[in-house]
């Protein structure tokens, strides 16, 4: 979803400009020398791979707030390829080595150094390119790269349109690589129904909240009742700005999809677990989600939470949520 501004001027060819003549300064570690070394986080087995329970999101290092243009702009200021270095950084110091879509200049810079950094990649949005297996063989052979998974809004729409078999067959091109291969949904079902048929698959990515809901979805939810009632009025302008993709999280959802992944046999990466910073708020309401998250999931799942760190140490925070609640989760295996 193009929900965000990006500033004047940013472009991939910039950013990986930028990133290369970063100085040599900027590689050098914030520990303390003789300090104690970082514990790690509680760990799952995701085929040959261990990864931490917290895996880093990446909207928020693109420009995506999910909640309105000023404040994605202000995350694509932000995020100079300095202060995304650091960030990456600070994330590795906390803990979190798996990063979901990592960028491979960060991955080749901390190998550079001795560190091992990994992660998830996802396809791209524009649909159709499923059917190109130069393009997922491309993706797959990215530093770094665990697994590929189809990108969660095109799923979602196949879903709808009774088209999984497009999806299946970018499970087989990605199968093909050697890589991992997971399936990203908003939608309790689509998961449910792709479990049903058995695919070949190694993970899902289910998104806690049921994003992207059209205006009819809506009206067919709340009846005849005008929707724009229903809703804050940014929220009605958002529904039509974005194509029909709507930026509203219901606090009925989360219980739904929780179920859908206890239920599926494969392991989880359960994403947006904080609304999209809408739980964000308070540490308390941070805590709470995190802790509900945990009680929910399987042993053998994760969670992908961005971070926004330019006023709080998110990184560290986030850790130490995972390592308060995902080492004993209650959840059935």
């Amino acid at each position: 979803m193009e929900n965000y501004v990006r500033a004047p001027g940013a472009s991939r060819r910039a950013f990986m400009k930028a990133v290369g003549t970063l100085p040599a300064v900027m590689a050098a570690s914030p520990r303390v020398a003789g300090a104690a070394e970082t514990p790690k986080l509680p760990q799952v087995q995701f085929g040959k791979h261990s990864i931490p329970r917290l895996i880093c999101g990446s909207n928020p290092f693109g420009g995506v707030s999910h909640r309105c243009g000023i404040i994605s702009l202000e995350m694509t200021q932000y995020y100079t390829p300095e202060q995304l270095l650091k960030t990456y950084r600070r994330c590795v110091d906390a803990g979190i080595d798996t990063f979901e879509n990592p960028r491979p200049v960060f991955v080749r810079r901390f190998a550079d150094e001795g560190i091992k950094i990994q992660g998830f990649g996802r396809m791209n949005s524009t649909r159709g390119q499923e059917s190109d297996p130069a393009l997922v063989k491309a993706q797959a052979a990215a530093p770094g790269i665990l697994g590929l998974h189809h990108y969660g809004q095109n799923t979602d729409r196949y879903f709808q349109e009774g088209k999984l078999d497009i999806i299946q067959e970018y499970t087989k091109r990605a199968r093909d690589t050697g890589v991992l291969v997971g399936v990203t949904a908003h939608i309790p079902e689509a998961i449910a129904e792709i479990e049903s048929r058995g695919w070949d698959v190694d993970y899902y990515m289910p998104c806690v909240y049921q994003w992207g809901r059209t205006k009819a979805e809506f009206e067919k939810l709340f009846g005849d009742r005008n929707v724009k009632d229903l809703l804050p009025v940014e929220t009605y302008s958002v529904i039509y700005r974005n194509g029909g993709q709507s930026e509203v999280f219901l606090s009925g959802d989360p219980p739904k999809m929780y179920k859908v992944i206890q239920q599926v046999k494969k392991p989880c990466l359960a994403f947006k677990i904080l609304a999209a910073g809408r739980r964000g708020e308070d540490s308390k309401g941070v805590e709470q989600a995190f802790k509900e998250a945990f009680e929910n999931i399987k042993p053998s799942d994760a969670v992908i939470v961005g971070i926004y760190d330019r006023y709080i140490d998110q990184a560290s925070d986030n850790a130490d949520y995972v390592r308060r609640f995902g080492a004993t989760t209650s959840a059935a295996a």
